[in-house]
């Protein structure tokens, strides 16, 4: 582990000079900061541990891991007796047969233990991705799937599985990458191009300004003592009142439609963004927080066959 520590007090080092450099912009720099504080809290390592400084060069570090040091060496694959591969596929059976019965958390377990007796089978991994996505546990799903295709690369299912838990996530576009492979893959799968499809819809959507998804926690937003403090100041701002009294107006079809108020889209749009630099003026903090907020943002069920 000290021939690792080493390495990586060197790489460091190396990232701590980069950022001092002038070539990088600000953002750049702090980036580079924040992966030397990465580095030094996931290895332990601090700026006083000189003990780990070596004369070599970073490149010279490199080279000698990669062909001396065991730990950074990727292990042989470890051989699984017959005994171990006919346990395991007894329990990927028991697994299938859970999922079948719908008791998810049973099968995760059954190909988990298939797993562990018979690591490099993608079989199980995929298996279990599918259970994980029963439970809703996209994320695990995923890694799985990203595990069975490092062992096969050519396994459709891993893809299409793998599609559909992005899918139960929104992440529609990455879904919509993993549905084609599995489609080249298994071009005549009728399932693939129903997914497809439902995810290059979900893509095509342009959300309602007004619909919860742009992301808006407006029940928290309403709740927010600032933004509660600026909306009620607001409104006491005689502009404000009369901005608000128009779009209403224009809204409703009411009296102040034609008669100073907005007759048409590009007024009410022209008002809103009044209100909204209203809004900037008195807090702007807070807007850059929604504006974050908004920046942050970002389909499950169906029964299938089981390898």
């Amino acid at each position: 582990m000290s021939s690792i520590k080493r390495l990586v007090y060197a790489v460091i080092q190396f990232l701590r000079e980069q950022s001092q450099r002038d070539v990088y912009t600000a953002d750049e720099q702090e980036s580079l900061e924040v992966a030397v504080q990465c580095l030094e809290t996931v290895f332990k390592i601090s700026p006083g541990d000189v003990h780990l400084s070596t004369p070599n060069s970073l490149e010279e570090l490199f080279s000698q891991a990669h062909f001396k040091n065991d730990e950074l060496t990727p292990a042989e694959s470890p051989s699984v007796s017959p005994a171990d591969i006919e346990k395991a596929e007894q329990l990927k059976d028991e697994g299938n047969n859970h999922m079948k019965e719908q008791n998810y958390e049973a099968a995760v377990e059954c190909y988990s233990q298939a797993v562990e007796l018979d690591p490099n089978n993608a079989v199980y991994y995929c298996n279990r991705a599918a259970a994980h996505s029963q439970l809703g546990h996209h994320e695990d799903a995923i890694t799985d799937c990203e595990k069975a295709i490092s062992i096969d690369e050519k396994y459709s299912k891993a893809y299409g599985r793998m599609g559909r838990a992005l899918a139960a996530l929104n992440r529609y576009k990455e879904a919509i990458s993993s549905y084609q492979k599995a489609l080249d893959l298994d071009p005549e799968n009728e399932s693939y191009k129903t997914y497809l499809k439902i995810a290059e819809q979900k893509v095509r959507q342009v959300p309602s300004p007004t619909s919860a998804g742009w992301g808006f926690d407006m029940g928290g937003l309403m709740n927010n003592p600032a933004f509660v403090s600026m909306a009620a100041s607001l409104m006491q701002d005689p502009q404000v009142q009369r901005l608000m009294s128009g779009m209403m107006s224009n809204a409703g079809g009411g009296p102040a439609a034609g008669v100073g108020g907005l007759t048409d889209l590009s007024g009410l749009i022209q008002a809103g963004q009044q209100f909204a630099q209203q809004i900037q003026q008195q807090n702007p903090e807070l807007i850059q927080q929604l504006r974050n907020h908004v920046r942050s943002r970002s389909f499950s069920g169906t029964t299938e066959e089981h390898s």
